[in-house]
């Protein structure tokens, strides 16, 4: 009886849902409380259930839910509630992924860490994709493998018992007390993860940490789904998929976009493909240069999520090590390569740099044929042989337009991988998509990189695909009419704030094809010492964020985005994207992201007044 009343709720939920469940992928930091983002929208969730209350107001005004896609999200919160109830367990017990893999690999990582073992049991087949010799091999993880008639067949073990079930019905679960992690697999949606038992609770954050940084959550269309089928199952109709052809039409705009004469890798996320580099790199090391050390060498400023994920790879590997590179402000990259390459040669270790062009949030380009130089300098052990030559992961997320890989272009001599999220310009902010292409020199690479991601299972999805077919043929474009209107706003801030210090691309760097339509803000301060001006500065910053989105509400929002498809977008680096970066390193300035849709006048207009009172 309780269970109808759940899923009666339910429809009705889904009939008064705002669209934004479904389309937004970037979190609004003015309704958003990270400490309490499931919690938050979950309590007030379930008070609407108590009330019976499914009425479009009142689920409009729920907190946001988790930080959009990657983390999580309404629809997936909502279908986690669900099956939580059905299973007689708490909400946070239970977590959705759009991989197959990853949650096996959460477990895993966490055992690995706790020297702790772990059986994974199966009563089908094993998913092709999981390659037990790789993921033990490559990523360290121990684990036995054993196929079971039932999950009632699993008896006690000191350690961790996981058990996978392939099945259409993603909701239900054949539980036994003897079962730490019980996995249902979808062929479509994913898979849902239900962690049994108080003494595995301490794996739910950590869990969520790796969907959060190597792959996504279940997506929103494929969580209504999902709560379509269960609360309707007679309903849900089957339907015909294009995903072949809009795979086919992505790659292919992608290649002509960036001129790289390998496949293009498109996975769910940005950190999705980052993660398959990483780990494909590696894989590369281990198989060529055996038991050398892996140097990742990392921006410490630079975007939280790659911060964040190079340094959990390195604590999972013995011989991978993160190495800080200062990019940007009074560090110059090229400089910084140079003395880190060095070094690493000494140490005959191997280099992959990690680094933003631009950088990010201050805007800035290295000298290229400076770049190119330092990267190709053969470079010589201590004891005279020749160092291993490095690999440059370039995220060009700011500016995808700009040739680098392709015949004759600057980093074509270099061993060079460049990826983008596909959040940004690719998509137009429409889904979270990201992809990868190298040059001639990394065929090798990009094979094993392509193997990494199909064995996490972060190959974007099929709307994801559709999206991209649809909005990457005008990128160009929409970067093009961004830029003018950046850099309108960027010279009227000149004007009027004479004394407010901009980071964004110079005229002579826009005519190569830097035409980035973000830029960052450094707001006048005053105070007597440093502190009171630092503490002056930030409460100026929000105070701008908070006039723009209050006076332009259907324009002007409080987000981490760029590129997207109307409005402007404002954040502050250290509270949002910088998130896990070292507090030292983060930088308390406004970014601003244009798009080429969007009343600039008024923005205009709204700045100037908020001159006029500061």
């Amino acid at each position: 009886m309780q269970d109808d009343k759940m899923l009666n709720y339910i429809k009705e939920v889904l009939k008064n849902m705002p669209t934004d469940w479904l389309n937004l992928t970037t979190h609004r930091l003015d309704i958003y409380d990270e400490s309490l983002a499931k919690i938050e929208f979950l309590d007030q969730f379930e008070k609407l259930y108590n009330d019976n209350n499914s009425e479009p107001s009142a689920l409009n005004e729920l907190r946001t839910a988790y930080d959009y896609i990657r983390l999580g999200h309404p629809l997936s919160c909502v279908l986690e509630w669900a099956i939580a109830n059905l299973n007689n367990t708490k909400a946070e017990n239970v977590i959705s992924f759009s991989s197959k893999t990853t949650p096996i690999l959460a477990i895993l990582r966490k055992n690995l860490l706790a020297s702790r073992n772990t059986q994974i049991f199966y009563a089908e087949t094993i998913p092709d994709f999981f390659n037990a010799k790789v993921i033990k091999d490559v990523y360290g993880y121990n684990f036995e493998l054993k196929q079971v008639k039932k999950a009632s067949d699993i008896l006690a073990f000191d350690g961790s018992n996981i058990f996978i079930s392939q099945q259409g019905e993603i909701c239900n679960f054949d539980t036994n007390e003897n079962v730490d992690f019980f996995l249902n697999l979808h062929a479509d949606f994913g898979s849902v993860l239900l962690v049994n038992g108080e003494e595995n609770e301490s794996y739910i954050s950590e869990i969520q940490h790796v969907r959060r940084r190597e792959t996504i959550a279940i997506t929103p269309i494929n969580a209504l789904s999902a709560l379509k089928e269960l609360v309707t199952p007679s309903s849900v109709a089957t339907h015909t998929t294009t995903v072949e052809l809009d795979k086919a039409d992505t790659i292919a705009a992608i290649k002509e976009i960036t001129g790289a004469p390998t496949k293009a890798l498109v996975g769910s996320s940005g950190l999705s493909v980052q993660y398959a580099i990483m780990m494909g790199l590696i894989d590369y090391a281990e198989e060529n240069h055996k038991g050398k050390p892996i140097k990742f060498v990392v921006p410490p400023n630079c975007y939280g999520g790659t911060n964040d994920q190079a340094r959990r790879v390195a604590a999972c590997i013995e011989n991978v090590e993160v190495v800080d590179l200062p990019v940007d402000g009074d560090h110059d990259m090229v400089q910084s390569i140079e003395i880190v390459l060095d070094k690493i040669a000494k140490e005959d270790a191997i280099p992959y740099i990690i680094a933003e062009i631009p950088t990010n949030p201050r805007v800035e380009v290295p000298d290229l044929n400076q770049l190119r130089d330092v990267l190709s300098k053969v470079r010589s052990t201590k004891i005279g042989e020749k160092a291993i030559d490095p690999v440059f992961i370039l995220d060009q997320t700011f500016c995808p337009n700009v040739l680098f890989l392709g015949e004759e272009k600057i980093l074509s001599s270099v061993r060079t991988i460049s990826y983008a999220s596909g959040s940004k310009f690719p998509s137009g902010g429409q889904c979270t998509a990201g992809y990868c292409v190298g040059n001639k020199l990394t065929t090798a690479l990009l094979d094993k990189i392509e193997l990494h991601l199909e064995l996490c299972d972060n190959e974007a999805t099929d709307l994801q695909y559709k999206i991209l077919a649809k909005q990457l043929p005008s990128m160009l474009q929409r970067i093009s009419d961004a830029y003018k209107n950046t850099r309108e706003f960027v010279n009227f801030i000149k004007e009027t704030l004479p004394t407010a210090k901009i980071n964004f691309v110079s005229e002579e760097l826009a005519a190569q094809s830097f035409t980035p339509s973000v830029f960052s803000l450094d707001l006048p301060t005053k105070g007597n010492n440093h502190e009171e001006r630092e503490i002056y500065k930030r409460e100026l910053n929000l105070k701008l964020i908070n006039l723009m989105i209050t006076k332009i509400p259907n324009e002007s929002k409080y987000c981490v985005s760029y590129g997207q498809l109307k409005g402007c977008y404002w954040t502050i680096p250290a509270t949002s994207t910088q998130g896990t970066t070292k507090e030292g390193d983060k930088d308390y300035i406004a970014r601003v992201a244009l798009s080429a849709n969007m009343d600039l006048d008024l923005h205009k207009k709204v700045f100037r007044d908020f001159v006029k009172n500061i």
